[in-house]
């Protein structure tokens, strides 16, 4: 079983990067521990009692994958606008649903906040689509350090402002532009500072997060993240079968043990039959090995060669890396009603915010940072902000034929282990306890749940196999050369997965660049 290349991992990093190595002419091996493809991203039926809903039970929507390098790869993936994309409800009659239409979004910012507001809104928008453009083709090439990729990418007027968006905080950023509502600093704050970070929207680096998860410049979707028919199984799905019409082996239900070495230099892998006894392992020789997976599981892979510094790296990444995400996906028996907008105009197909009470001082801002603090400190009072999909309203496919509905709340502050307890414990009461924080913009909606399939950090590093149970790997704060290396410093290891540069997501640039790296190395 000897190959050119052994790619660790069929998630759709390791996808993309069998895909490249394939096709360059390289004889590849992918090696997955699961009994099936796409590591977190994949679509599952997870429900007990309703076996027909499907959800994404990890990635749940595409907007950061490069429209150059789905061209380069040459997949079609199924895509479905979301327009409206944000839906803003509070608990006073106020709302703002915001989508392609400008006009509408002025007059809810006039009559439902302040035309400030709108202003600054505008501002926003307009500066992170410079900087994402700008930024764009950097993200297919090797990173460089921050001010290094200000100079050279960042038209000139902007590069201080990279630079201090890069190293500073959401709330930092935010406050640039002259919100005067709290409200929408707060959604912008959470839905693009929050995801895969450990923190809150006033930790520096969560100015990064927010850049990043601003990058979307998939074709049609005006700058919103995109359903994908089928649910996010379907990215890495079509990811597989490009890497097997390439020439591509992929193995499932395979668990790699050792990077073997001889004088410094890769011979390839030690692997087994996932839960099959140490006996059964088989050797894999190969000439570089490529590690598609999170990066604490390096160190373990490699033993005694493993690098002291690429050690110390990792080892760093860990200690301010635990996972803060809880998924709570839901099958619903119809579609929940609004109180701030009972009519359909299309937010049941948006991302929903829903922000907590303003607290004591009267501050919404201070109600989300003590939401933060208090998972920092591992309590679970008080609650902190919601996102909440339901995406079988655009791809009907997910929900059944008794009409029900896919839905998922996506909670982006809870401790990793409570403290003096633990999820197990836990997880029940504190679903309930979202559900009524729900009930609050949607009355009745607990009476649609029909079932429940809870994530709590725990359960996403058991289902996903994701050391710490971090989404994106390593912490999105931090950033550029600071993130895990293609080259581990073993001659043939490389990584490429959600903790290298550019970021976690799926995204799909760590494997093509890995790949391009290794392609390198070898030629």
């Amino acid at each position: 079983m000897t190959s050119d290349v052994i790619v660790v991992g069929a998630g759709h990093n390791g996808l993309v990067a069998a895909t490249l190595l394939a096709r360059a002419g390289l004889t590849v091996q992918v090696l997955e521990r699961a009994e099936v493809v796409g590591g977190a991203c994949r679509t599952e039926a997870p429900f007990g009692k309703t076996p027909g809903v499907r959800v994404s039970s990890g990635a749940y929507l595409l907007g950061l994958m490069p429209p150059e390098l789905i061209a380069t790869l040459d997949i079609d993936l199924p895509l479905v606008r979301r327009d409206p994309h944000y839906f803003l409800p509070a608990r006073d009659g106020r709302y703002l649903l915001l989508g392609g239409d400008r006009a509408a979004a002025r007059r809810q910012f006039a009559e439902f906040f302040t035309e400030a507001d709108d202003r600054a809104d505008e501002a926003l928008r307009a500066e992170l689509s410079a900087l994402a453009n700008d930024l764009a083709p950097a993200w297919l090439a090797e990173p460089l350090p921050v001010e290094q990729t200000a100079e050279r990418y960042i038209r000139p007027q902007l590069r201080d402002t990279f630079v201090d968006l890069v190293r500073g905080s959401a709330i930092d950023y935010l406050s640039r532009f002259g919100f005067a509502s709290e409200q929408v600093i707060a959604m912008y704050a959470v839905t693009d500072g929050m995801p895969g970070l450990t923190g809150s929207p006033w930790t520096p680096g969560s100015g990064h997060n927010m850049l990043v998860h601003n990058m979307c410049r998939l074709p049609g979707a005006d700058g919103t993240w995109m359903v994908v028919r089928g649910g996010m199984g379907t990215v890495t799905r079509t990811l597989a079968a490009a890497a097997t019409a390439a020439g591509a082996t992929i193995r499932t239900g395979v668990t790699v043990d050792e990077i073997t070495t001889a004088g410094g230099a890769v011979t390839g892998v030690r692997a087994r039959s996932t839960g099959g006894p140490d006996t059964d392992a088989a050797e894999y020789g190969a000439s570089a090995v490529l590690v598609a997976t999170d990066p604490y599981r390096l160190p373990a892979l490699l033993g005694a060669t493993c690098p002291p510094e690429l050690a110390d790296r990792i080892d760093g990444y860990a200690r301010r890396s635990g996972g803060q995400t809880m998924k709570v996906n839901l099958a619903l028996s119809d579609l929940p009603r609004f109180a701030a907008l009972p009519q359909p105009r299309g937010q049941h197909g948006t991302t929903v915010h829903l922000l907590p009470e303003p607290a004591a001082d009267g501050s919404v801002l201070t109600a989300v940072r003590q939401g933060f603090d208090a998972a920092a400190a591992g309590r679970l009072d008080p609650l902190p902000p919601v996102e909440w999909y339901l995406h079988s309203t655009l791809d009907p496919s997910l929900g059944d034929d008794a009409g029900r509905h896919s839905s998922a709340l996506f909670v982006q502050g809870v401790p990793h282990t409570p403290a003096g307890s633990d999820w197990a414990t836990e997880k029940d009461g504190y679903v309930r306890r979202l559900l009524e924080f729900v009930d609050g913009y949607a009355p009745g909606v607990g009476d649609l749940v029909d079932d429940v399939y809870a994530l709590a950090p725990p359960d996403i590093e058991a289902h996903f196999g994701i050391t710490g149970g971090n989404i994106f790997h390593v912490d999105n704060a931090i950033s550029f050369t600071d993130r895990m290396p293609y080259r581990t410093g073993v001659a043939g290891v490389y990584a490429g997965a959600a903790g290298c540069f550019p970021a976690g997501s799926v995204i799909g640039c760590a494997g093509h660049n890995a790949a391009h790296a290794l392609l390198a190395d070898l030629h």
